[in-house]
C-alpha cells in the first residue's frame, strides 16, 4: 500500500503545477539527450553479417529495406530457449504496433535474436506480432554488439552495459524465474542480454551510431510510461509481476 495524502482540489492544483515545472524540465532535458545521441560519431562497419529472415538470407544492409536508418532491438531469445524473454516480449508488444510508422518515416525496426529462425517464427505466431524478426544464429552480430556471451566470457566476467560484470547476475533468484519462463537454466539464460542498436546507411556503407542496454531501455517499455502515471506506480511486489500477454489468468 502506497502512502499518500488527501486534500482539496485547490491543494491538488498547487502541487500539480509545481510538478508540471519539473515535468517540463525533464522534457527539455530529454530533448537535449536526443540531440546528444544524434551527435555521437558514426563507426563504419566493414564486417559482413548474415541473418535468416522470412524472406531468406539477408545482410545487414538488406535489413534497411530501402531506408537510411535501422533500429535493432536485441531480443533475448537464445538458441537453447524454448520461448522469448518475458521482458523483451512486453517491450515487443509495444513496438509491434508502431513499427509501421517508423518504416514510413525512413526508419526500419527489426528484432534480432540468436535462436534459429523456426523458433522465432513459431513464437511470433503465438504472440500475434507482425514486426520483422531476424535470426543471427551462427553469426557474431550479437556478441559484437555486447548482447551475447560465451561460457568462457561468463566465467571471466562479462562486459555488459559498458562495464565489467561479475557473476552476481546469474546468482540472483529472479534470474532463475526468468530462466524457467524461457525453459532454460540461469547460466544459459544470462548469456543473452537485451539491448538496442541504431545504424545508418550512407553511400552504401553501414555505420553504427548508438546502443543502449539494461535500464537504458526503460524508455522503450511502452507499458512503463503508462504505469508510472498510475496512482500506485509500478507497485512492484517482488518476483516477476508481469507475464507474456497470453499468460495472464484473466
Amino acid at each position: 500500500m502506497t502512502s499518500h495524502t488527501t486534500g482539496t482540489r485547490e491543494e491538488w492544483l498547487t502541487a500539480r503545477l509545481r510538478l508540471l515545472e519539473q515535468e517540463k524540465e525533464h522534457t527539455r532535458r530529454n530533448d537535449e539527450l536526443a540531440k546528444l545521441r544524434q551527435e555521437l560519431p558514426w563507426v563504419r562497419i566493414d564486417k559482413e553479417y548474415r541473418f535468416d529472415t522470412d524472406d531468406g538470407k539477408a545482410s545487414l544492409p538488406d535489413l534497411f529495406r530501402g531506408r537510411s536508418q535501422l533500429l535493432v532491438y536485441h531480443f533475448m531469445f537464445g538458441p537453447d530457449y524454448t520461448a522469448g524473454c518475458p521482458s523483451c516480449s512486453m517491450i515487443a508488444d509495444g513496438f509491434n504496433g508502431f513499427a509501421i510508422h517508423l518504416a514510413n518515416h525512413d526508419v526500419m525496426l527489426w528484432a534480432v535474436s540468436r535462436a534459429p529462425l523456426a523458433k522465432l517464427q513459431a513464437y511470433k505466431r503465438r504472440m500475434g506480432w507482425t514486426f520483422p524478426w531476424a535470426s543471427s544464429f551462427g553469426s557474431d552480430f550479437n556478441s559484437d554488439f555486447s548482447v551475447a556471451f560465451t561460457e568462457q566470457q561468463q566465467r571471466a566476467g562479462i562486459e555488459y552495459n559498458y562495464q565489467r560484470e561479475g557473476q552476481a547476475m546469474e546468482q540472483d533468484p529472479i534470474v532463475d524465474e526468468f530462466a524457467a519462463f524461457c525453459g532454460t537454466d540461469a547460466q544459459t539464460f544470462v548469456r543473452d542480454r537485451p539491448g538496442m542498436s541504431a545504424f545508418a546507411l550512407e553511400d552504401g556503407v553501414v555505420y553504427h551510431t548508438y546502443s543502449a542496454y539494461a535500464r537504458g531501455l526503460d524508455g522503450l517499455w511502452g507499458m512503463y510510461q503508462w504505469i508510472d502515471r498510475a496512482p500506485k506506480g509500478r507497485n512492484e511486489t517482488g518476483g516477476i509481476w508481469w507475464r507474456r500477454h497470453d499468460e495472464y489468468k484473466s
